[in-house]
């Protein structure tokens, strides 16, 4: 794979709480690294509709799609990684539908498939301590209010909606889901980027 392909982001390496799969030097992607990537898209995918976590709140998926793909960008910390992670987790979901899974709900899949090319954004411009965790926190935000419009109008024009959010009527679901929605997407995005990142970035040695 070209080197100016996913290409190391300092400062998610200096920042991660795990072991890097690549070397501070590394040229191209290894295998492990994409390995990795896609396991993690398809952990997500896994959550979302097969263990799905029956937390009974709106919105409160972001939390099991958040975590993995932070523990993503902290195993291969390279500029680009969340859109291959959504690509592993868009590719599980078409085989468990094409297993006869029934899937979760738009809003579910609609976090599940924009917190990585989101996060890929938002880390772009992201830089260490707290700037960094803001970026976790903007894209998981970002993510979950564009869940939130996807779900909105599916129950607004009574369009199949699958799972997830159940059959109330969107005058009932709408007073609270405005704000679970909002409250899960920060939340996630911080706990998963306390969880696989350091506040202050460590000083890393050359291999």
């Amino acid at each position: 794979m070209p080197a100016n392909i996913l290409t190391i982001d300092e400062t998610l390496r200096g920042a991660t709480r795990l072991p890097p799969l690549a070397p501070p030097d590394a040229r191209h992607v290894r295998t492990a690294e994409l390995a990795a990537l896609v396991l993690a898209g398809a952990v997500a995918s896994l959550l979302t509709n097969v263990v799905r976590f029956r937390l009974g709140i709106p919105g409160s998926n972001i939390v099991f799609v958040a975590f993995p793909i932070a523990l993503g960008f902290a195993l291969v910390p390279r500029r680009g990684a969340g859109t291959v992670m959504a690509a592993g987790a868009m590719a599980t979901t078409g085989l468990l539908w094409l297993g006869g899974v029934r899937l979760d709900g738009v809003g579910a899949q609609t976090s599940l498939f924009l917190t990585g090319p989101l996060l890929d954004l938002a880390l772009r411009w992201a830089g260490r301590g707290w700037r960094l965790y803001a970026s976790f926190v903007v894209a998981c935000a970002a993510s979950n209010a564009l869940a939130f419009g996807v779900r909105a109008i599916t129950k607004v024009y009574g369009l199949p909606g699958g799972g997830g959010g159940g059959g109330r009527r969107f005058a009932e679901w709408l007073p609270q889901a405005i704000w679970t929605y909002a409250a899960a997407g920060l939340v996630a995005g911080l706990l998963s980027a306390v969880a696989w990142f350091h506040f202050r970035a460590r000083h890393t040695r050359s291999e």
